[in-house]
């Protein structure tokens, strides 16, 4: 009886260890409709700032050559069927408000959520649209969400960050 007593012993302490150690285990993270969820709705661009930028490099413009300071209040529009809009309201030097087209998606890879968007002009179908942009959303609530592009510095990888709000 003694040994039938330890082997269960044993076996329900295995048990216990399994429950514990399957209780602690990751998540598999978020998934693209979950993402989705989220990120569509309006938001606007509160502030951009730089990380691991060297001292004498400046990032003056980013997308299509337009002037970083220019997209700060800009408003972004993420509608459920992935063609939406981003909107420059300031008249600050060398901006030009104007709305601009875009088709997004959203890709969860590594467990990292990224944000993919190509602006798409008048006349043209996003199939022929060969060139876009990608960057991380590094955080995200219902509120408030975190865009981190990386950027090529003399070899370096730095980062833009893209700081916005739910409108």
């Amino acid at each position: 009886m003694t040994c039938m007593k330890r082997f269960f012993n044993a076996a329900m302490a295995f048990g216990l260890i399994m429950v514990i150690f399957a209780s602690c285990a990751s998540s598999q993270g978020p998934s693209v409709g979950s993402v989705k969820r989220s990120l569509k709705g309006t938001w606007v661009v509160n502030n951009i700032s730089f990380e691991g930028m060297p001292q004498n490099m400046k990032v003056t413009t980013v997308f299509s050559g337009i002037p970083y300071k220019c997209l700060e209040g800009s408003v972004w529009t993420f509608p459920p069927n992935y063609y939406g809009s981003y909107a420059i309201s300031s008249t600050a030097t060398d901006c030009n408000p104007m709305t601009q087209k875009i088709v997004w998606s959203n890709q969860v890879q590594n467990g990292a959520v990224f944000l993919q968007f190509k602006e798409i002009y008048e006349g043209e179908k996003a199939k022929n649209v060969t060139e876009g942009y990608r960057m991380e959303i590094s955080n995200m609530s219902e509120t408030s969400m975190t865009w981190k592009a990386p950027v090529n510095v003399s070899g370096q990888t730095a980062y833009v960050i893209y700081n916005l709000s739910r409108q």
